[in-house]
């Protein structure tokens, strides 16, 4: 069952956001949440299979191989809710460890409906489990799980994958410090980063030879094209990735290929691009094992455990609600 929760608004809050971000001083950027429509989402479940993007199967490996140990450090009654849940498939290892021992309460939370329709579809066949999605903001969603838990029951929240990695890190922490404040002592956290690898991996990973990357990111102009009645011309784009050695990220951009102006008409916005100017979409930050410790210690969690894989740098951590 999906609960909607898009508000008749959500294609102004749209057209807001892109003219707040194609006007922007400087860099030009789009808020990343906006790659993943129907199009986007299933480009990304092909990019999770490119051999030059071990990422995802490292995710899957940890929580196939460490579900059941997972599971037995947390006190039942648990309802599970996840944070951009995808398609579901690697949730399930989490799921199944738990139904055998209790009957599992889960709400997957997801901006994309075509994202929880394929999570429900990939997960419903689980023996004592019931899905309930909510289309919402990861916080929003959050909140109303948590407005309905039962008297006694913990929740565990699953931010899988390596989606903390598109906060900056300031953002990051507050963002994990807003969980906090909607758990209580004792609720759970198992949280997915991307570690620090070598810059030739990075690129290679995104910006792989097929183009999948290239056209995940390039779909998000032709969705403003499509819901905004934008005029851009995606000939004239072109993907890169770039190394942020600062930041310790890798960056998505869309570069002009050349001079040119665009049109978009819903967000009322006539935009300028030089050659060579880009829009930055997306970030992915990269990190330590130490330093997931020390992001728990600062945002009112304790690290109890933490899994890292042996071919690809990655770790699964749980965080218990101080």
């Amino acid at each position: 069952m999906l609960v909607h929760s898009v508000t008749p608004d959500a294609t102004y809050e749209f057209a807001s956001d892109v003219r707040a971000g194609l006007t922007k001083a400087g860099q030009k950027e789009l808020p990343s949440r906006y790659l993943y429509d129907e199009i986007g989402s299933a480009l990304f479940e092909v990019i999770s299979f490119l051999p030059e993007y071990g990422l995802t199967r490292a995710d899957e490996r940890l929580l196939r191989r460490h579900a059941r140990e997972i599971v037995e450090r947390l006190d039942a009654p648990i309802a599970v809710a996840e944070l951009g849940s995808g398609s579901g498939k690697k949730t399930r290892w989490i799921l199944e460890a738990l139904c055998r021992r209790q009957r599992t309460s889960y709400y997957p939370i997801e901006i994309s409906p075509s994202a929880l329709a394929m999570c429900e579809r990939e997960l419903s066949d689980i023996d004592a489990i019931s899905i309930l999605g909510f289309e919402h903001q990861y916080l929003d969603g959050l909140l109303q799980v948590a407005a309905q838990r039962r008297q006694g029951q913990q929740l565990l929240v699953l931010f899988l994958g390596s989606t903390i990695g598109n906060f900056d890190r300031p953002a990051g922490l507050k963002f994990l410090a807003d969980v906090r404040r909607i758990l209580q002592p004792g609720d759970s956290l198992l949280l997915g980063t991307d570690l620090e690898k070598s810059s030739a991996e990075l690129i290679a990973a995104y910006d792989d030879e097929l183009g999948v990357t290239a056209s995940f990111n390039l779909n998000l102009l032709a969705r403003i094209n499509r819901e905004l009645q934008a005029d851009f011309d995606l000939e004239q784009f072109e993907h890169e990735a770039k190394i942020n050695r600062g930041e310790r990220s890798v960056e998505m951009h869309l570069r002009s290929k050349q001079t040119q102006t665009v049109s978009v008409p819903a967000a009322e916005l006539l935009v300028e691009f030089q050659e060579g100017e880009t829009i930055w979409t997306e970030s992915s930050h990269k990190y330590s094992p130490e330093e997931v410790f020390q992001m728990a210690d600062h945002t009112g969690f304790r690290c109890e455990a933490q899994w890292t894989d042996d071919r690809w740098p990655f770790a699964e951590s749980l965080l218990i609600a101080a």
